[in-house]
């Protein structure tokens, strides 16, 4: 692996398979960038001499990935991974773009704190980072954060994360506010008192293993909840990695009756489901829970029809010891920026939706529920584009992974598909060595 630290202004990438999803481009091209920008893809524009010449035979170039749930940890749990270490995670894994939640400490619930993540990502330079501001000040759920001041500083949305509001009343005003500011609200699906502090799915392997589990009415009841309000405000909405087929319906259907509703899944969700907990694997200790494989199925079902418009990775890195003891004290989330990619292209190998449909879910289809530009090669786009061989084959183990979390339970799991480049604004900020 290899960083440059200084890029040529003009840039040729050659011999690739050109998939742009957003412009419908699939086909053997060339892709010609100049001053950050792409210039044109095809042929070859006049008087373009390029500075440097990226041989792209056999892999694909599509626009950089758009994750839209990654904790980096800073400011506030270094211990646990900093901009610096995720950010190359994110590039090593095609990540251009990624939105970071509002429960860092302190928490994004003013102007400065967004300023501090700016720039300390310009001064790694390796990738997009944008902030979900906090819904409520400190994320306490009772009053209102100041959105227009978070809004002006550069956040693309409000969200409280996973804590708790205090009660519909706050949400509906919240909601109110922020749609007076066009600000998308995220949103977690979840009944704090129906979840009542459980750790896994309610169902035959939580009461099995005697852990307190956590009913999919928790998930339905809030969806429910919530686009309620939605119809009430006018509000343009976003629910943050749905976990249950019931809740993807509800989802579908409001979209039918045309509320502004999106809605993503984290990739783990579309493989894991609570069978992988039953031996106690922390590693599955997953907030909201791995839930069932027929909700696994239902899940993937919503993504082809197009109800979940955005996969994530829902990155979150911990140190070790966060993983061991008994599994309800144990913290929850995965590290996941590795993994992104390598794991969406397993559904397209298993046919669940065509690559160039699946490329969108990863690129313009989070680009646009964050409501920015990027996610596409069109002419006169910001160059931010990743390179990867489809074809080729590794193994995620702690030496291949870049994240400083190696909190993951797909540990040698043979991975297919690998990235070779990346560019961020027309710089190549990350190769792959031979």
């Amino acid at each position: 692996m290899s960083v440059a630290a200084d890029k040529p202004a003009r840039i040729r990438i050659s011999g690739g398979r050109v998939i742009d999803p957003a412009g419908g481009i699939d086909a053997g091209q060339d892709v010609f960038i100049a001053a950050g920008r792409i210039v044109a893809t095809g042929s070859v524009p006049d008087g373009f001499n390029p500075d440097l010449d990226i041989d792209a035979s056999g892999c694909i170039v599509c626009p950089g990935l758009v994750d839209l749930s990654v904790r980096i940890r800073e400011p506030g749990k270094e211990h646990k991974a900093t901009i610096a270490s995720e950010s190359l995670a994110a590039a090593s894994g095609g990540i251009t773009t990624l939105c970071c939640p509002p429960d860092t400490y302190p928490v994004i619930d003013t102007p400065a704190v967004t300023e501090l993540i700016r720039m300390r990502a310009e001064t790694t330079g390796l990738t997009r980072i944008v902030t979900l501001g906090a819904l409520t000040r400190g994320l306490a759920g009772d009053q209102l954060s100041e959105m227009a001041a978070l809004r002006k500083a550069g956040c693309v949305g409000v969200s409280n994360a996973l804590q708790p509001l205090a009660s519909p009343l706050i949400l509906r005003r919240a909601m109110e506010y922020a749609a007076t500011f066009d600000l998308t609200v995220f949103l977690h699906a979840d009944d704090h008192w129906l979840s009542n502090g459980g750790c896994v799915h309610e169902g035959r392997v939580a009461t099995r293993m005697g852990l307190p589990g956590i009913p999919e009415a928790a998930e339905t009841a809030a969806v429910a909840r919530d686009l309620a309000l939605v119809q009430q405000t006018g509000v343009r909405a976003h629910f943050c990695h749905l976990t249950s087929e019931r809740a993807a319906r509800m989802v579908a259907r409001a979209q039918y009756d045309g509320l502004p509703v999106s809605a993503d899944v984290a990739v783990p969700y579309l493989y894991l489901s609570e069978i992988d907990i039953s031996d106690f694997n922390t590693q599955c200790h997953l907030i909201p829970p791995l839930r069932t494989v027929e909700d696994r199925q239902g899940l993937r079902e919503a993504l082809r029809r197009g109800t979940l418009s955005a996969i994530c990775s829902d990155h979150q890195p911990h140190e070790p010891d966060a993983k061991l003891g008994p599994f309800p004290a144990t913290e929850p989330g995965i590290s996941g920026l590795d993994t992104l990619l390598p794991l969406a292209l397993q559904l397209a190998h298993e046919q669940v939706l065509p690559l160039p449909d699946l490329l969108h879910r990863l690129t313009r289809g989070p680009a646009e529920i964050l409501g920015l530009p990027g996610g596409t090669l069109a002419s006169g786009a910001t160059a931010d584009v990743c390179i990867f061989d489809p074809e080729r084959t590794w193994v995620l183990d702690s030496t291949s992974m870049r994240s400083s979390g190696k909190n993951t339970p797909f540990m040698g799991w043979e991975m297919k598909g690998r990235v070779i480049h990346t560019l961020l604004g027309g710089r190549l900020v990350y190769s792959l060595a031979d």
